[in-house]
């Protein structure tokens, strides 16, 4: 595979605002992400600056890996975001112990299928268990097949917690997480 994985640098915004953008226009983007292609087009440019910043190579909290295609194209990204034992997660649930949670999963259409998804989940659990993450987490649509099967191939397992978001309650996402490997103890 001829594709380079690496963390996002800062200055690089303008490239991770346009790839969020053409994330969120993806026909399963409205179970797949928390936002929609209008929120996040309408947000300044100061947003997507600091919102790099914060997830940018060096950052301790975050880090947004890129993929880049052959060609230089970003084709994929994923982010990991650190949760402190002892806090509230971004949904209010207490955490009970340091952890990644992966958020903002996507690959190009034309770039699935080939092992992408998980050599980024790599590059973010290799980051996470740098951090001292115990545990990697991520949520998923219970209708997203498609993220499911990546998921699990990657090795990431249903926890047995749910949660509901957005307006419709009868809608669940599913827990999914990987435990942190003895040997990196």
């Amino acid at each position: 595979m001829s594709y380079q994985v690496r963390s996002l640098r800062a200055d690089e915004w303008p490239r991770a605002k346009a790839l969020r953008l053409e994330a969120l226009r993806d026909p399963v983007a409205s179970i797949a992400f928390m936002e929609t292609y209008g929120s996040a087009a309408a947000q300044p440019d100061a947003f997507w600056q600091e919102r790099a910043g914060r997830s940018a190579e060096g950052a301790s909290g975050a880090q947004q890996i890129i993929a880049e295609g052959p060609d230089g194209e970003w084709v994929g990204t994923v982010t990991v975001l650190m949760e402190e034992a002892g806090t509230p997660d971004w949904a209010g649930m207490p955490v009970e112990r340091l952890q990644g949670h992966l958020v903002g999963v996507y690959v190009q259409p034309g770039h699935r299928g080939i092992g992408l998804t998980e050599v980024l989940f790599d590059a973010g659990l290799e980051w996470a268990w740098a951090q001292g993450a115990e545990r990697v987490r991520l949520l998923v649509h219970e209708d997203n097949a498609r993220a499911l099967r990546a998921y699990r191939k990657a090795g990431f397992t249903e926890t047995g917690v749910t949660t509901t978001l957005g307006p419709d309650k009868g809608e669940r996402e599913l827990e999914l997480a990987l435990e942190r490997p003895e040997s990196d103890f």
